[in-house]
């Protein structure tokens, strides 16, 4: 990725090298390996902690004014844990889709290059 100029305004951290962006497959390829391991993991760990603490709001509900808010607290981590589990599952999905597209992008590129320098030989000797 290429940024075509710089901001003119003051601000920013770190080197700057001529607004150049630039980001390896390694990189990706690495935070979405992260993303999916952290969307597996919170799946499942994510559970642990809902279906004991809904099962600790039942038990509580009929003796306990406690039992009705664990419940509530069950309900509202589950729903942060799903928010979660979607950005993970996006940034991991993302991911994979762009380093397809540039792959089939790369591919496109290569065999067009092949193709316009076949043409220019035919026009070329087609002159001679």
């Amino acid at each position: 990725m290429r940024l075509n100029q710089l901001d003119g305004g003051g601000g920013g951290g770190g080197s700057q090298q001529g607004g150049s962006l630039r980001v390896e497959q390694s990189d990706l390829a690495a935070v979405g390996d992260a993303a999916f391991t952290l969307h597996q993991r919170l799946d499942t760990d994510g559970d642990h902690a809902k279906s004991s603490t809904q099962a600790a709001g039942t038990a509580m509900k009929q003796d306990f004014a406690l039992g009705p808010a664990l419940t509530t607290v069950a309900e509202k981590w589950n729903e942060q844990v799903n928010t979660l589990l979607d950005a993970c599952g996006h940034i991991s999905n993302h991911l994979e889709y762009s380093k397809k597209t540039h792959a089939d992008d790369e591919y496109w590129i290569a065999t067009r290059f092949k193709f316009e320098q076949l043409d220019g030989g035919f026009e070329e000797r087609a002159q001679h």
